[in-house]
């Protein structure tokens, strides 16, 4: 005699939330994406996604993954011919991802190009070290934010004595680039 097992029970959440893990407050750096977040979001199959999203204030943006229909990719814009120099000794030129200091280029890991063209490029602003992390690293806070510390603690050894004063720590949050520093 053969026995039937019983149906497996589906047990349902009662209304599906949407919650985004991951966005920037307005205002934080984003990095060399221009600042487009992309977002995979599971939902059960009897969830219109659309609504969901319009109940809590998205605008969904609805694209076809068939081959041809995809939009022309936006044109990188253009690199600034001329290199940035917010500072009187410290040169960055982001196109040609080189930095001069006092006429002397320095030799930088990719990451610590970005967070010293970061630092100079916004003068005198307190950055956190979450900030920091989610826009020069690109992902959320993971650890205790030593790895920016680290960091940091290179590019001032790279800068010499004359100018690690520079990059200023703001005990307890973070750090910012301070160009007269004396």
């Amino acid at each position: 005699m053969t026995t039937a097992t019983p149906a497996p029970t589906v047990r349902r959440s009662p209304a599906p939330r949407l919650q985004l893990v991951g966005d920037r407050p307005p205002g934080v750096f984003a990095g060399t994406h221009g600042g487009r977040i992309g977002y995979l979001v599971f939902l059960p199959a009897d969830v219109d996604p659309v609504a969901l999203m319009k109940a809590h204030g998205i605008r969904p943006e609805i694209r076809s993954l068939e081959p041809g229909t995809l939009p022309a990719p936006e044109p990188e814009p253009a690199p600034h011919p001329d290199p940035v120099q917010l500072d009187d000794a410290i040169r960055v030129d982001r196109a040609r991802r080189l930095v001069e200091v006092d006429g002397r280029e320095l030799e930088l890991t990719y990451l610590e190009f970005d967070l010293l063209a970061h630092l100079v490029s916004h003068p005198y602003t307190v950055h956190t070290r979450d900030a920091l992390i989610s826009g020069i690293w690109g992902y959320g806070h993971i650890g205790d934010g030593r790895t920016v510390d680290v960091h940091v603690a290179r590019l001032r050894r790279k800068l010499g004595p004359a100018y690690r004063d520079r990059i200023s720590t703001v005990r307890r949050v973070g750090y910012r680039y301070v160009p007269d520093h004396q």
